[in-house]
């Protein structure tokens, strides 16, 4: 006979049967659900014409993803099959994520600029004046790379008696986005920043994307200091383009539209600068391929299996807790309502102000005839005021 298991002891063998047959699998299909929650991890479904499977995808992993996934969304994942105890479901713990094609971030492109072009995000009434002799500009790029160097060398060609103020992002892959809103909110802290170039060199439409994210729409959209976009070649356009106060086909014609045409300045960069962050970057890159190669050693695996367990239960409690308490604000709403029309409902100046009257004597109200005394001083009270009266036989 099958012996007789728990249902512990058979989640557990499905588990580990599951997540060792499917550990390293890639699949295709189409987001839905999706749900970025506030501890950073992601919750949504993948689904074809014909099923539909949980995913979840880490903090750790997702920060590489350099899009912003939607409901409709075709993507490819890779990663493995894992099972959620508590409650007995398979799901695809994601690793990696990308779209499938070009035309399925075309399609975002084209609805995220619908919803902006609706909101009023795109409307000349909001662009601001860019100045015409700026004092001190900032600007948002790769410090490493080719734009960068390219708007540095027209300043000092027009006008180099402008400030330059770095703000220097990603402006490509994952947590681009972020970064460039960042550096736009960072620079509008700063009171003396006359003009704000946003750019980069040209690329594929996934290399460009970070200036296809709302997050950097709006930031756009909220600066105080008027921004101009330089993004990529002239026959490239981002959603940045559109929000931008002023559009320039590239990098360097950015920095033209910013400057007054000077013969003059004094050129210095700072090598020092650019070789420091190379060689930051380099050591950086080594360390983390270290602690890469030590967080997928054995001895780690099993910890933070338990602790992403951890984070979907507390994740799933929040939840819960956020649902009962607005049942119960919901609840205790509906009775103060009652409460309040009752104590309404017996509101005395209601009924003085139709026209009824209350007789007092010695300060009490009299609600009877029997209990009338003719001889006490009697005051009736109407609605607009006390009067006083005797009462005669």
């Amino acid at each position: 006979m099958n012996p007789i298991l728990t249902v512990s002891e058979l989640t557990k063998d499905i588990k580990q049967t599951l997540e060792e047959k499917f550990d390293q699998i890639s699949v295709q299909g189409e987001i839905s659900n999706f749900k970025a929650h506030v501890s950073g991890h992601w919750y949504f479904s993948l689904k074809d014409a014909n099923a539909s499977i949980s995913c979840t995808m880490w903090k750790g992993f997702n920060s590489y993803v350099f899009f912003t996934p939607q409901d409709g969304m075709k993507v490819t994942l890779n990663g493995k099959i894992s099972v959620y105890p508590p409650r007995g479901n398979y799901q695809v713990d994601v690793r990696s994520m990308k779209p499938s094609g070009v035309g399925e971030l075309q399609a975002a492109f084209e609805a995220l600029k619908q919803k902006l072009s609706d909101e009023g995000l795109f409307d000349e009434k909001f662009k601001k004046e860019v100045p015409e002799f700026p004092k001190k500009i900032g600007v948002i790029t790769a410090i490493d790379g080719a734009a960068f160097r390219d708007m540095i060398s027209v300043a000092e060609r027009r006008f180099p008696l402008v400030e330059i103020v770095i703000a220097p992002s990603k402006v490509q892959g994952s947590g681009a986005a972020q970064t460039i809103a960042k550096s736009i909110r960072a620079l509008n802290q700063q009171k003396d920043i006359d003009v704000i170039i946003v750019g980069r060199g040209g690329g594929s439409i996934e290399d460009l994307w970070a200036f296809n994210e709302e997050i950097v729409a709006r930031a756009i959209f909220e600066s105080q200091i008027p921004i101009i976009s330089g993004v990529g070649h002239e026959i490239d356009f981002t959603i940045a383009d559109f929000v931008s106060d002023l559009r320039a086909p590239t990098p360097s014609a950015a920095m033209e539209l910013a400057t007054p045409r000077k013969e003059d300045f004094f050129a210095f960069i700072g090598e020092f600068s650019y070789t420091s962050t190379q060689n930051l970057v380099e050591l950086c890159s080594r360390s983390k391929g270290r602690i890469s190669e030590i967080l997928n050693s054995y001895g780690f695996r099993l910890p933070i299996d338990i602790v992403r367990k951890n984070f979907q239960n507390v994740d799933n409690i929040s939840y819960r807790l956020f649902q009962n308490m607005d049942r119960k604000i919901l609840v205790k709403n509906g009775k103060l309502s009652l409460l309040t029309k009752s104590i309404e409902a017996h509101d005395v100046n209601k009924s003085l102000r139709k026209g009824f009257v209350l007789v007092k004597q010695d300060s009490e109200f009299v609600t009877r005839a029997s209990k009338l005394d003719k001889k006490k001083k009697t005051t009736l009270a109407f609605y607009d005021d006390n009067v006083d009266v005797k009462i005669k036989d």
